[in-house]
């Protein structure tokens, strides 16, 4: 049994098998978010009232659906927080990753652990939308942070190329399209906490604020955010035949918004039924996500993006780390 274990941690550590522990992990942490919005949609928040137990008992009692989803969603997040703790761990061992990816994977880890007290504070609160909208802006937070590791070790195994140029466009990225992109997130968590689904059946307060208005600031700003998306998109283009993989991003994340666009039309038009604002939900992860790793790639991008006679490669982790190899 030692053995195996052994052999198991020693592929866990080897550079091939933390790209895929760490993306394994980003997996995990997509599976928490969706599970938290699912507890809110089926109005399950206070299913499990007495945190951390689950009523009386630590666990839920039979027949008692909403607190069988709330305790279902403390599990999934418990098993968040394990993978993020291998991650991390791995991380550690793993000779040659950059601190960069050490640093993501700690925060990951730091960020998941933090849910748990939030959570019981929500409950506290019984459900105060501005908690709720914490609990939930967090989780992306932990979600950005995932998604650096896995590719931060990508590219210490297969080695990078010149990040893309004009350097000017990486910095208007950065500091305008991936704020940008958080304002999405923000603004599409305050529409919803001014929606239908408060989280629990009764005695749960709401923003206060119309959600004719929220949804007004949330469309204007994804109008901001699309417009500028679609420039860096001309300029990708223009870039292709160096870095075909960045613009093989971009239609994928584009493929999401115009996804999110219309989920976003439907459900509004139909008083915001709970599937689909689960599905919107999921999406918003989704986009997130991309936007996080299109701006890391613009800086690092691995050299299995580019051309091959573009695959000159430089050092592989400038940040604080040595090239990963096999």
């Amino acid at each position: 049994m030692r053995q195996r274990l052994r052999r198991a941690w020693g592929h866990l550590v080897s550079p091939r098998g933390f790209v895929r522990l760490a993306a394994g992990s980003t997996v995990a942490m997509f599976f928490v978010v969706t599970s938290g919005a699912f507890v809110r949609l089926t109005a399950s928040g206070l299913g499990c009232d007495h945190w951390p137990r689950c009523g009386t008992a630590p666990f839920p009692t039979q027949g008692n659906e909403h607190a069988i989803i709330e305790f279902s969603n403390r599990m999934v997040a418990l098993a968040g927080i394990a993978v993020a703790l291998t991650t991390w761990l791995a991380s550690r061992k793993l000779a040659g990753l950059s601190r960069l990816a050490r640093w993501c994977a700690l925060g990951a880890l730091l960020g998941a652990l933090a849910q748990i007290p939030l959570g019981g504070v929500t409950i506290i609160l019984d459900l105060h939308p501005l908690a709720v909208m914490s609990h939930f802006l967090l989780a992306m937070v932990v979600l950005g942070l995932s998604i650096v590791v896995p590719l931060e070790a990508w590219g210490g195994l297969s080695g990078r190329v010149p990040a893309f140029e004009p350097a000017w466009a990486r910095h208007v990225v950065t500091w305008a399209g991936l704020p940008l992109a958080a304002a999405l997130v923000v603004t599409g968590a305050v529409a919803t906490a001014s929606g239908p689904h408060p989280g629990a059946e009764k005695g749960v307060d709401r923003l206060g604020v119309s959600i004719v208005d929220t949804v007004y600031v949330h469309v204007r700003v994804a109008a901001a955010f699309g417009i500028g998306f679609l420039i860096l998109g001309a300029f990708l283009w223009r870039a292709r035949r160096a870095l075909p993989g960045l613009l093989r991003v971009w239609v994928a994340l584009l493929v999401v918004l115009v996804a999110q666009m219309i989920v976003g039309e439907v459900q509004y038009r139909n008083a915001l039924p709970w599937g689909l604002v689960l599905v919107h939900v999921f999406l918003a992860a989704t986009i997130w996500t991309l936007a996080v790793a299109l701006t890391y790639l613009l800086w690092r991008p691995p050299a299995a993006l580019a051309a091959a006679t573009a695959r000159v490669a430089l050092p592989a982790a400038p940040v604080g780390g040595t090239a990963v190899h096999e």
